[in-house]
């Protein structure tokens, strides 16, 4: 399931970034005192009470200013708005109540989205102070006291946020469904693909890139099951995002790689392997997704015996983090070897939810062990006591042991080989965790 998004909006020099900051724990969008600092959407992930979500920082909005800045500041933050399905409002207690904040607040009821008042810089702990209940004349409901700086309500603020997000009662998607995320740089033929396999124009397509704005999903059933796929916007180096749209595609399309069990790596069989697609795979790994690796516009090129495997040594060099998700070579203009990538989805994202039991597991591990000892140090040796499977998506193993700093590298990469290869669990990354028996989580 997609993570919710929250936007923090407000007019300029509330707090928003310090707010941003201190709900995700890292100084990632730059404080100022000047007015106008953050001018992108800055985004980061929040976890509250074993729920997580997406929160996008904003500039600040001047609805009535003509300033060129101003005004892009202002788009940007009507993109997060729309893209949001709850909305924090950030005023300060120090100005008191405003005619912009008066402005902003009109702005994001006609959104429709849901709103939670916050009245920034409330750095007394105790009673609120009496400017702060002239923000009840905004007309959002009751308004939260935080103090960003200090971190003083932020639970309170958080508490609000997940109550009017109402993660606990979201449908869960068709589990039939599997959900496939389209992914890979500009121009590649994302959108051919799809438009191939529900054999109409169900999505733009043009030479032009950046052509796909939005994340675009499109449920196909055929003989090989039912299936969601997401054409999503191509990802392309921050040093050439230059649109602020574009910018926003970015933020989409990785979270559409989050809502999917699959994500299909499109590299264009032209230019070949570059260091942009090992960088859009990579988010897909980070995401833990089931992987394949789709070599398009292979008509295209002129062939001989060697080209297929030239081309595939490539690969396994520049993807080498990932070599156990397997290549198809396609083409979205003529169906060439398309039937062969829903073979292949079908068998990842079935590995991806792969869970094996305890006790096999184990049997395994004794296997391993007796095979290649476990490395020492100082003439104490590594034991390995005991490994459990606790979730999928990705398969996920804790292995205990009785010291963390013994588990070299090498040997956690050794147990997941023979982890994969007896369980043949390719198109899947596989996170191993290290604990020592006793510890806790």
């Amino acid at each position: 399931m997609a993570k919710p998004v929250i936007a923090i909006v407000g007019r300029p020099n509330v707090g928003k970034s310090t707010l941003f900051n201190k709900l995700i724990g890292q100084r990632l969008s730059i404080v100022d005192d000047t007015p106008g600092v953050t001018r992108d959407r800055i985004y980061g992930e929040i976890e509250w009470q074993n729920k997580k979500a997406i929160v996008i920082d904003t500039g600040g909005i001047e609805p009535k200013s003509d300033d060129v800045i101003l005004s892009q500041m202002r788009r940007q933050a009507q993109l997060a708005i729309d893209t949001a399905e709850v909305i924090v409002l950030v005023t300060d207690l120090k100005s008191g109540l405003v005619a912009t904040d008066i402005d902003v607040a009109d702005m994001l009821q006609k959104s429709g989205k849901k709103i939670v008042l916050c009245v920034n810089k409330c750095d007394k702990i105790g009673e609120p102070d009496p400017d702060f209940y002239e923000f009840y004349n905004l007309g959002i409901g009751d308004p939260v006291q935080v103090s960003a700086v200090h971190g003083h309500g932020t639970g309170d603020l958080l508490d609000r946020v997940f109550e009017a997000l109402d993660v606990e009662n979201e449908q869960d998607e068709d589990d039939d469904v599997i959900n496939v995320a389209v992914i890979g740089k500009p121009n590649v033929g994302k959108s051919s693909l799809i438009n191939y396999i529900t054999s109409e124009e169900r999505c733009i397509v043009s030479d032009i890139a950046g052509t796909t704005r939005d994340s675009i999903d499109t449920v196909v059933e055929n003989r090989f099951g039912k299936y969601n796929f997401i054409d999503t916007a191509g990802i392309r180096r921050k040093s050439r995002i230059v649109d602020e749209i574009e910018k926003y595609s970015i933020i989409r399309a990785k979270m559409a790689i989050e809502r999917s069990d699959v994500c299909v790596i499109m590299i264009d069989a032209q230019i070949g392997c570059t260091e942009q697609d090992t960088k859009v795979a990579g988010l897909a790994l980070e995401a833990g997704k089931a992987c394949i690796i789709a070599v398009n516009k292979w008509d295209a090129i002129e062939k001989d015996t060697k080209t297929m495997s030239n081309f595939k040594k490539r690969i396994e060099v520049d993807f080498a983090f990932m070599n156990w998700a397997p290549t198809v070579f396609i083409s979205a203009k003529t169906g060439q070897r398309v039937e062969n990538l829903f073979t292949l989805i079908n068998t990842v994202a079935a590995n991806n939810a792969t869970r094996i039991k305890t006790g096999t597991l184990n049997e395994l591990l004794a296997q391993i062990t007796t095979r290649v000892q476990p490395p020492s140090d100082k003439g104490k040796r590594l034991k390995v006591y005991y490994m459990t499977q606790p979730s999928t998506k990705p398969p996920t193993f804790v292995s205990f042991c009785n010291n963390k700093d013994l588990f070299h590298f090498s040997y956690q990469r050794y147990i997941e080989n023979r982890i994969r290869e007896t369980f043949a669990l390719s198109g899947t990354p596989i996170r191993m965790i290290i604990r020592e028996r006793g510890e806790k989580k």
